[in-house]
């Protein structure tokens, strides 16, 4: 939750006047205090906390949009309907969606995007390995899904170093797209 990439966006929210919450899921939090590195537990497993920060959060009273980066994007997607449907949630915002493992395109973590009704925003590298664009933009997602792309970005958004693009405009390009969104919904 306090990844380079997480507090450098979280700065950027902070300066488009939008508050953030972080919160680690238990598997992260025992890397951090030097557990073995193994692969994350499935994802259904991890809904159970995603809701119980959520309850948190929400006991703040505000517009809440829910969200995350990559694997916490894909759990609040999980549970944005249902957020969305009980008020809990104005919006859904996924940064670098992992919309399936790099260099496994057939395995899609998609299925659930296809009826979303939750407003939502994917930010996503135009070629990120969990899903470049020209995959995506082949794929049969919800009208509720706002694309935002950062331009020859990778799954933390930064492009290659002649691409033209820099890593702090993607960033920056981001947060105005989260912005401008949070105002749409009402977060």
């Amino acid at each position: 939750m306090d990844s380079p990439f997480l507090n450098l966006f979280a700065k950027l929210l902070e300066e488009r006047h939008i508050e953030t919450l972080r919160f680690e899921f238990a598997y992260m939090a025992g890397r951090r205090e030097g557990e073995k590195k193994r692969p994350p537990p499935k994802a259904e497993t991890l809904i159970p906390e995603f809701r119980s920060f959520l309850a948190q959060a929400g006991k703040r009273g505000a517009p809440l949009l829910i969200g995350g980066k990559s694997m916490g994007g894909r759990i609040a997607s999980l549970v944005a309907d249902e957020a969305f449907a009980a008020k809990e949630a104005v919006g859904l915002v996924c940064l670098g969606y992992p919309f399936h493992p790099p260099n496994k395109p057939e395995n899609l973590r998609t299925a659930h995007l296809e009826a979303l009704s939750c407003p939502t925003l994917i930010v996503q590298g135009e070629r990120d390995p969990f899903g470049p664009r020209y995959e995506i933009e082949a794929m049969k997602l919800s009208p509720a899904i706002t694309l935002h792309w950062a331009p020859d970005g990778d799954h933390d958004l930064g492009p290659r170093g002649a691409s033209g693009f820099t890593r702090k405009g993607n960033l920056a390009a981001a947060a105005d797209a989260v912005a401008a969104f949070a105002t749409r919904v009402g977060g």
